[in-house]
């Protein structure tokens, strides 16, 4: 103890060049824990909300934009597709289930999403009150709606037109609240379900000039977007192909285009942890010198130590007790600052009603960050220390 009290106190003899290295070491590991906490939650959430989709067919544009609007509902889609052309995939051999999706309005900048009862059982998704819809204009609303809107069993509300928010609410067309989701982890959590029939009873009374007109409408109705589960992997072959090339529709495979959007959002995490690497060398290079130079203004007082009875290990202890100590306050502020920026882009994303991002969670990985701390402060004191271990005590008290 006395030990770790002197090299307390021998750090913060110079508290700039403390201060200094202790802002670098902490910025290296705050970077890394960051990269740490963000990918693995985007990880896991990407894993949630593809489980069991092979294929999402909707309008011709952008594969990867049809996936971030039909799976995770970050994006706006390319268009609709007519809805007869859907019933016709529904029975193709090849798709043991097809979920619909049919997008235009949100509530509170949260979308409403008209389908069937078999996308909130596609992701086991159970109800924390009240029941699911049986009816156009019923609405089951997801955890985080709930959270933060107020919605309960029982209340209406009415949808905005848009996706982006802002747009005419429909004031004629009252949502009733048949129940809650418990929270499930996926992207459910921040939609706001109801039947197909819903979307189009509200756009097409909307739009609809009389009764003719209305016919014409329900005849040529639309839906957004299909989330396909094939009956057998054979099917990933062929299935995207005969869309692709026989339809006016387009299929995407999710497994693809997110394989390509991590590799591109992968290069920014590569930037970071890079970043996060040269702070952390110009950081063991700072103690290093550091250290390098206490041991030699401090001979004198090393010396002392020697005669007092202290043997070279403890005067090598001493330094490398120094560089520890660094290392344990600069891994606890890294900690808390890769957290907090982690919560701070959480709160930005759960703002714009995207990923679901926390600063609040503890990965097993993060146990790396002390040790990767502890490496960097060792080895940057392994010459120091060892130069005050050789120190030759007669000598030095000779040139005295």
């Amino acid at each position: 103890m006395k030990i770790v009290a002197i090299a307390f106190k021998y750090l913060w003899s110079r508290p700039l060049a403390a201060s200094l290295n202790l802002l670098l070491l902490a910025l290296g590991l705050a970077s890394i824990t960051f990269v740490w906490v963000t990918s693995e939650q985007m990880d896991r959430s990407f894993d949630r909300d593809l489980a069991g989709i092979d294929a999402v067919v909707g309008a011709k544009g952008s594969p990867m934009q049809l996936i971030l609007a039909g799976v995770f509902h970050i994006d706006v889609p390319p268009g609709n597709i007519p809805l007869t052309a859907v019933q016709e995939l529904e029975k193709d051999k090849r798709v043991a289930k097809l979920i619909p999706i049919s997008l235009g309005d949100t509530f509170r900048g949260f979308r409403v999403v008209g389908t069937t009862t078999a996308y909130a059982e596609h992701y086991d998704a159970k109800l924390a009150t009240g029941s699911m819809w049986t009816q156009p204009m019923q609405a089951v609303v997801g955890a985080q709606v709930a959270q933060n809107t107020g919605l309960a069993m029982g209340n209406k509300f009415y949808g905005s037109h848009g996706l982006g928010g802002g747009g005419h609410i429909h004031g004629d067309f009252p949502y009733l609240v048949t129940g809650v989701l418990a929270p499930c982890g996926c992207v459910l959590d921040r939609l706001v379900l109801t039947a197909t029939e819903s979307v189009w009873k509200v756009h097409e009374k909307a739009t609809a000039v009389d009764d003719e007109d209305q016919k014409i409408m329900e005849a040529e109705r639309e839906i957004t977007l299909a989330l396909i589960t094939y009956k057998s992997p054979l099917a990933a072959v062929t299935f995207p192909r005969y869309v692709n090339t026989t339809t006016e529709m387009q299929a995407a495979a999710p497994a693809v285009e997110i394989t390509r959007l991590l590799r591109m959002v992968g290069g920014g995490t590569d930037v970071l942890r890079g970043f996060g690497a040269v702070l952390l060398l110009t950081a063991g290079l700072s103690v290093f010198i550091a250290l390098w130079n206490a041991v030699r203004e401090r001979r004198a007082d090393l010396a002392m130590l020697r005669m007092l009875g202290a043997s070279p290990y403890k005067v090598a202890g001493l330094v490398l007790c120094e560089a520890l100590l660094l290392a344990a306050m600069a891994t606890a502020l890294g900690l808390l600052g890769g957290h907090l920026l982690a919560q701070l882009v959480g709160s930005w994303l759960q703002a714009e009603r995207s990923l679901p991002l926390t600063g609040w969670i503890w990965l097993p990985s993060e146990w790396w960050v002390p040790l990767l701390g502890g490496a960097v402060a060792t080895l940057a004191a392994a010459l120091p220390a060892l130069e005050a271990y050789r120190l030759d005590v007669t000598t030095l008290l000779n040139t005295r």
